[in-house]
């Protein structure tokens, strides 16, 4: 079953969610229109209890252009408020949903379209998907959490590199430099993310104790992250997962985890 929102959508298969960009004849770019609908349908994801894990994709040949500059300006209101007026409410839920997020990667990422494919906990890419900050080319400075994002993820050096240049990184190098999970060829990309995300919907209530660890993680202290370790085992070991999870080891089986 599909559910149409403002340039998007949702699907659903075996426990998860697939959000899908679809705006594919400016290869879905990002607009307040789409991040609205966006926002919408992680409300209709998040409150249904069959989802235990999301895919984010892109209809057609690409995952997401950047923002949609064809989108008239709201009048008085200056680049840096349509930030956060536009992307920023998308960005949080995305950091702040329960749900491990695969990124199926089906072709370009660029500008604030590569910081939404890189919100996802796992990035599955296709061979021909590149990522690409070109902000430098338009004389405006990256946004979309991607200052934030890049030197955690692959380091100062390459995140300048990637950022002061503005030129394409390709998926295979982009895996190289541990940005992405994995590439596969093109036509496997949706079915591979689709695999991840099963795998991870079939998992313990401390998926998401755990996402939300390594968020956290990046702000605070190393004293003050054991306390947060310390406190999401308490929740996690008070789960029937962990009770599960304890049975089968003592008796040599898979667990089979039910997120409660």
């Amino acid at each position: 079953m599909r559910t149409d929102f403002e340039r998007c959508y949702v699907t659903g298969r075996a426990g998860v969610a697939v959000l899908t960009l679809n705006h594919p004849e400016t290869i879905n770019a990002a607009s307040y229109s789409m991040m609205q609908g966006c926002l919408k349908a992680m409300d209709l994801i998040e409150a249904d209890s069959q989802y235990r894990a999301m895919v984010f994709t892109g209809e057609g040949r690409g995952f997401c252009s950047g923002a949609n500059l064809n989108e008239p300006p709201q009048q008085g209101v200056d680049a840096g408020q349509m930030l956060e007026r536009t992307y920023h409410p998308f960005l949080r839920r995305l950091r702040d949903t329960h749900l491990p997020i695969v990124t199926a990667l089906n072709g370009p990422a660029a500008g604030v379209g590569m910081s939404l494919a890189l919100m996802g906990d796992l990035v599955i890419a296709a061979r021909s998907a590149f990522l690409a900050l070109g902000f430098t080319r338009l004389g405006l400075v990256p946004d979309g959490g991607s200052t934030w994002l890049l030197p955690r993820l692959v380091g100062l050096a390459r995140a300048r590199e990637l950022a002061l240049l503005g030129e394409r990184l390709p998926a295979e190098k982009a895996h190289a430099w541990g940005l992405i999970h994995k590439v596969v060829d093109d036509e496997m990309v949706l079915d591979t993310a689709l695999a991840l995300a099963t795998r991870l919907a079939e998992g313990p209530k401390a998926l998401a104790f755990t996402r939300k660890l390594f968020w956290e993680s990046t702000h605070l202290s190393f004293e003050e992250q054991l306390k947060r370790e310390q406190a999401a085992q308490s929740k996690a070991g008070a789960t029937a997962d962990f009770r599960e999870g304890l049975k089968a080891f003592f008796e040599k089986r898979e667990p089979h985890f039910k997120g409660e």
